[in-house]
């Protein structure tokens, strides 16, 4: 280490290892040190004007550099906007379809930590920012998204080359209790497709028949359809999991699509439209049909969940079940496969009978063929 004068900038005290130097500049009476990383030079204002300050943040800056680290003055330029960027710049050059999501959540950020440098955000200010949102109403399943573009947008710096934080705050995550257990029974369908609007008759049929998203409902076009054999297809790459799948139509649904196709405009390709117009936001009707139907509150995506278990209890296998709605992992398909009360009534009616049965053979006894007709009888009533 070198220390020079302000004025002649002559060195007033070297040592054997010379990395770095301590110097005073003439408009200032704070230190600023200089060192070097392969050849190329870094200033560094101390901010302080006491010299034991300036020799620490030297030793410590060479310290970094003999670790092959990179010195902490260049994270600490970055700017916390820079991470916002690569983080959108990384949704759209993957093309995820969560981009608008991730777009929602930056803004959030941003309002809570434009202006600050990333390495200002740490868990202290994070938790600031969950005790603010709560206290602003926010779900803590919302601020848990808004956390996870956060952290997203870390991992992604501190893996650039060269990275652009020397380390990942560490980012408490909410516990989320938003398991939702709303079904759509057969009657309640009915009534729902008497309540909508003529347009989205069709698109509540198919989300209640096949438990497809949303998204994938909406975004459905005739060239994915096959008409003459009944199947709807999508393409790897246009669901959420980007595995491609192949549904076979019922005959009920089969003639609500060729009845539609019969129909469709010319000058428009989705199956589902209004007047040509992209389906997007139907969530003023759809809350209004629910409410007429006595159901405020039921989501379009309790439809996907009632599709599962209603072709759970048809008896369909759980893995083709999976492969019609789309589903890749067995924890999400064993979350939507919730019973409902009827499902629970009937148990308790079915365990009834199989006590019946138990008290019919303690009062009879074996071995009479009376009694065991009758045993096998009641045995039938169980199903």
């Amino acid at each position: 280490m070198t220390l020079f004068s302000s004025s002649a900038r002559t060195p007033l005290r070297k040592e054997e290892n010379n990395l770095g130097t301590i110097y005073r500049r003439k408009d200032s009476k704070n230190y600023w040190i200089k060192y070097s990383k392969n050849g190329k030079p870094y200033y560094e204002a101390t901010k302080s004007d006491k010299l034991s300050v300036a020799e620490k943040l030297l030793k410590l800056r060479e310290g970094e550099i003999q670790q092959g680290k990179l010195p902490g003055i260049v994270f600490e330029r970055v700017k916390f906007e820079d991470l916002i960027k690569d983080l959108l710049l990384d949704y759209r050059v993957n093309q995820k379809r969560s981009v608008a999501r991730a777009e929602r959540s930056a803004r959030y950020l941003l309002e809570e930590f434009e202006g600050m440098k990333a390495v200002e955000v740490n868990t202290t200010r994070i938790k600031e920012l969950i005790e603010k949102r709560k206290a602003q109403g926010f779900s803590n399943g919302s601020i848990n998204r808004e956390l996870a573009a956060l952290k997203r947008a870390f991992n992604l710096a501190i893996r650039c080359t060269p990275p652009k934080v020397s380390v990942v705050p560490y980012i408490p995550m909410l516990k989320e209790n938003n398991v939702r257990k709303g079904f759509v029974e057969y009657e309640e369908f009915a009534a729902l497709r008497d309540a909508l609007p003529f347009y989205l008759k069709p698109v509540l049929t198919f989300g209640y028949f096949t438990g497809w998203r949303r998204g994938e409902i909406l975004g459905l076009r005739w060239n994915q359809v096959n008409l003459r054999e009944g199947i709807v297809r999508l393409e790897p790459g246009e669901t959420k999991n980007d595995e491609g799948r192949t549904v076979y139509l019922e005959p009920e649904l089969w003639e609500m699509m060729k009845d539609l196709h019969k129909n469709r405009r010319l000058d428009c390709q989705n199956v589902f439209h209004l007047n040509g117009n992209d389906l997007s936001d139907f969530r003023k009707s759809w809350k209004k049909a629910c409410i007429k139907i006595g159901r405020p509150g039921l989501l379009f995506h309790d439809l996907r969940r009632s599709g599962v278990r209603n072709m759970v209890r048809a008896g369909i296998p759980e893995r083709v079940c999976m492969a019609i709605s789309g589903h890749k992992t067995r924890s999400v398909f064993d979350r939507y496969n919730i019973v409902s009360q009827e499902d629970l009534k009937e148990a308790a009616r079915k365990r009834q009978a199989f006590t019946d049965v138990q008290a019919e053979q303690l009062r009879f006894g074996y071995g009479s063929p009376f009694e065991e007709k009758k045993v096998i009888n009641l045995r039938s009533a169980t199903g």
